[in-house]
């Protein structure tokens, strides 16, 4: 009879491991599985406390943060099974094995161009090698784009490395390229093979995986995109809800010439986006509040923008270091998306509720987004929950971004009273003492200027926020190759602040977009990725329209009908801080002093 040190320890393991507990091997009669060989299927109640932690800890570096490659990890079960249960936490072993695995992250780290997340070279597999910064073991950039501005970091990094075609680097795990130059940002944004979304868990959990921005690509996001395209944000429905937008922008200036009066200078911020989420609420809900007075359904709305837009602008470390989240969720993320769902499920379907049971009219350009999808039918249909959840994103996307984009555009005037001067002087000529219409800024040229400088100094989403995933190995014209499952990030920041493209970026100069100034006339809308601020290709906002539009008719209202001058207890403090938009750290305020008794509306 054979005995059983005739065959390696691990035959035992596969025994217990895929066979019956009961089966013996077959080098010996009498078979008594060692200690460290579980009896039941879990870890945990078979070793000891210490054990089964070090064992979790043990199997998770190494085949996580070690990065073993799946070809070649059978080690890693049968190693705890060589050392013996005595072993497993002897001092000694214990050490050797930390040590072995430190130098082994160490090494592969040193020769991963680009960081861990780059491992086996797979940034070289094109003609050309992608250039990288390595950042650190296990955390890859992590640490260096969370301690500032990550846009302003990023294009430093590839400046410095000669990188602003392609730039790799590693988040986490999760491997990453930032193009920071127009040509190679066209190739990734226009190209099929990116048109998936890198989906983060506030977003799945906030049901905006079933939404138009972060719906994965497919059958279902090509249908809400139709949608969005040729019912949402049609032309004539932009400008059938024109008189919404006077409204809104009406009772702002009130509200605006109020506090004027009251303490001599205004907090611009809480009037902006008051006046947006009333504007987004009459065009997605057919609804309206005063904001004048008290209403527990519009304080309820504006708690759950609020607390939307601060999950789904938080860093979450567990998106990238999955493991984090058993044990470290500083910003309860996880819990906080559980409670705010549920909320908003209760408001946006008693609304939808509400236009089943009201009377039906006829659907007209001016009908609201809730009507609109009530009215699809045949494969447009959609289900209650994706109604739901686009409806939700409309008011969560159409609220803040609005603001602080206007916000932006009025600071820089503020600090900038000759080109104030100049704007109002052209509304003077060209609108006199008329209400501003959308049909006179169109023909308002140094208005439109004014608004493509700010979103040149100041894109809102300066990463273009939400980032693309490839498909497959994406090719590129320069030789590098972009590998599957790659996050590809356009820092659109970097390329608007890059003096080859730019003279003077960090200028505030309205007439480099004047042509008859010698300027550019630059398309803000996508076709030209030089000021791309809203995305461009497959992805491109779909909002994109309306947005410049309200941002361009609420900024040449507030020019019109008041001098800003900077508040002397209150200096402009053009600061960023990013969250899921770039806005101001500091909320700006300002002097508004009336212009020529103009009426407010």
């Amino acid at each position: 009879m054979l005995s059983c040190k005739a065959h390696p320890p691990s035959i035992s393991l596969v025994y217990r491991l895929h066979g019956n507990p009961s089966i013996e091997p077959p080098c010996s009669p009498i078979y008594t599985p060692p200690s460290h060989i579980f009896s039941s299927p879990s870890i945990i109640f078979s070793f000891g406390y210490a054990e089964s932690i070090f064992f979790l800890f043990y199997f998770y570096a190494v085949m996580e943060l070690g990065l073993v490659s799946k070809d070649t990890n059978w080690w890693v079960f049968t190693l705890p099974a060589f050392l013996g249960s005595g072993n497993l936490l002897d001092g000694y072993v214990l050490g050797s094995l930390l040590i072995a695995f430190a130098c082994a992250s160490l090494f592969a780290w040193g020769f991963a161009v680009g960081g861990i997340a780059w491992k086996n070279r797979r940034n070289e597999r094109g003609r050309v090698s992608i250039p990288g910064a390595r950042g650190l073991p296990i955390f890859g950039s992590l640490l260096t784009l969370t301690r500032g501005l990550a846009h302003r970091s990023l294009a430093s990094m590839a400046v410095s490395r000669g990188a602003t075609q392609l730039m790799a680097f590693s988040l986490g795990s999760t491997p990453v390229v930032v193009a920071s130059d127009p040509h190679t940002a066209r190739e990734i944004l226009a190209s099929p093979h990116f048109a998936d979304r890198p989906i983060k868990q506030s977003a799945k959990s906030l049901m905006f995986s079933r939404a138009i921005g972060f719906a994965p690509n497919g059958a279902h996001w090509r249908l809400l995109r139709r949608i969005a395209s040729s019912h949402l944000f049609a032309p004539k429905r932009i400008a059938a809800h024109e008189a919404g937008r006077q409204l809104d922008c009406a009772a702002m200036l009130c509200s605006i010439a109020d506090e004027q009066a009251l303490h001599g200078a205004v907090c611009l911020r809480k009037h902006l986006q008051a006046a947006a989420l009333n504007n987004i609420m009459g065009s997605v809900f057919g609804k309206r509040y005063d904001p004048t007075h008290d209403s527990n359904e519009l304080n309820e709305l504006r708690a759950m923008v609020k607390e939307g837009f601060e999950l789904l602008g938080a860093f979450n470390w567990s998106d990238y270091l999955p493991w984090l989240s058993y044990f470290y969720d500083p910003f309860r993320i996880n819990e906080r998306c559980s409670k705010l769902v549920p909320r908003v499920r209760k408001l946006v379907r008693g609304i939808i509720q509400e236009h089943r049971l009201g009377e039906s009219s006829r659907l007209s350009d001016n009908s609201d987004f809730v009507d609109v999808l009530l009215s699809l039918d045949g494969e447009e249909k959609l289900h209650e929950d994706d109604m739901v959840a686009v409806l939700w994103e409309m008011i969560f996307r159409g609220t803040d971004t609005t603001a602080l984009l206007t916000e932006w555009v009025m600071a820089e005037l503020v600090l900038h009273p000759e080109v104030q001067t100049k704007l109002q002087t052209e509304l003077d000529m060209m609108v006199m003492n008329k209400s501003v219409t959308d049909a006179d800024v169109a023909k308002l040229p140094y208005l439109q200027a004014v608004v493509k400088e700010a979103l040149r100094v100041h894109p809102p989403g300066p990463l273009l926020s939400w980032a693309r995933l490839s498909t497959s190995d994406v090719q590129l014209s320069n030789g590098m190759l972009v590998p599957t499952n790659t996050t590809a990030m356009v820092n659109m920041w970097a390329i608007t602040h890059d003096p080859k493209i730019w003279p003077n970026p960090s200028e505030f100069n309205p007439e480099r977009f004047l042509e008859s100034a010698g300027g550019a006339d630059v398309d803000v809308r996508g076709s030209d990725l030089r000021l791309a601020p809203f995305g461009a290709g497959r992805r491109v906002c779909p909002g994109k329209n309306l947005g410049l539009v309200t941002v361009s008719l609420w900024v040449a209202k507030l020019v019109h009908h008041f001098r800003w001058i900077q508040d002397v207890a209150h200096p402009v403090d053009l600061t960023e801080v990013l969250k899921l938009s770039c806005e101001m750290k500091s909320p700006l305020h300002a002097v508004a002093v009336r212009r020529n008794g103009s009426a407010l509306e």
